[in-house]
């Protein structure tokens, strides 16, 4: 296990990564490439429907300090600087949009043994300002997530949580959307030999009294090709295989088919990630 409870961001990544990540319904390709000076290209294309949508990226990096520009197909233009150890467990990170100047801000994140400090703040008149914190070790934190908004003087948003985790276990529980959302997750890691894992997500909306239930699984079927699978309470069933088939290239087929309308044509995306 990792040193130190991690940022807020931490608590119940494990169960969600189970649950939600690689599934889509979409056509995506992406293709990353290195040069001789240590600099990453990489460019993404994504088919939602009848729209297209696709950006190019580079990385550069001396010493301590990232550089990353993104520009996509909305003209919009993404840099990030990012300061790794600009002192022991800090990290600063200084990012823009163009042509939303608004969205310029400062960030800055502090790992330590017992606390995971992640800290940003606007570049502009009436800027908003984020904090999430959290304390403890590597097998229990406790965390909070807030922003407050200087112009209006009032805070978006404020959540709070708690995580316990030991060898093949993780459970956390948080309290979402200004307290109206209660959520409890579980992952339970079966066999690190094939990584088969199982994890559930149940969450409570105080204002309409709605329960909704996730439940997911992962096995790997060879060291290179896995598969995934969850469920929720509403009917929807996804499932997915995902294979590399060199080095950190992934071929990825995921599909979702509503059981309470079996009448639809079942979903079906695409994915594949080159790295040379």
């Amino acid at each position: 296990m990792a040193k130190g409870p991690g940022l807020y961001s931490d608590i119940g990544k494990k169960t969600r990564d189970l649950l939600y990540r690689d599934y889509q319904t979409d056509q995506k390709f992406s293709f990353t490439t290195y040069s001789t000076t240590g600099a990453v290209i990489a460019s993404s294309a994504t088919k939602k429907g009848e729209l297209l949508f696709a950006d190019v990226s580079t990385q550069l990096k001396h010493g301590n300090i990232t550089a990353d520009v993104k520009v996509d197909t909305d003209s919009n233009l993404l840099g990030t600087i990012t300061v790794n150890e600009a002192a022991p467990g800090l990290k600063t990170i200084l990012s823009t949009k163009i042509p939303d100047q608004r969205s310029t801000k400062l960030e800055l994140q502090y790992l330590h043994d017992y606390a995971g400090i992640n800290a940003s703040v606007g570049l502009t008149a009436n800027p908003t300002i984020n904090f999430s914190g959290a304390v403890g070790s590597n097998v229990a934190s406790l965390g909070t997530d807030v922003s407050f908004d200087t112009k209006t003087g009032d805070f978006t948003k404020y959540n709070a949580g708690f995580s316990f985790t030991n060898a093949d276990l993780i459970a956390s529980l948080a309290l979402n959307e200004k307290g109206s959302q209660l959520s409890a997750s579980y992952y339970h890691l079966l066999s690190p030999l094939t990584n088969s894992a199982v994890g559930a997500e149940v969450t409570h909306n105080f204002s309409t009294n709605e329960n909704t239930i996730t439940v997911g699984t992962q096995h790997a079927l060879d060291p290179l090709t896995t598969v995934k699978a969850r469920v929720n309470n509403s009917g929807k069933v996804h499932a997915l295989i995902q294979h590399e088939w060199r080095p950190k290239s992934l071929f990825t087929i995921s599909g979702e088919v509503d059981t309470k309308a079996v009448d639809k044509t079942a979903k079906v995306g695409l994915a594949l990630a080159l790295k040379p």
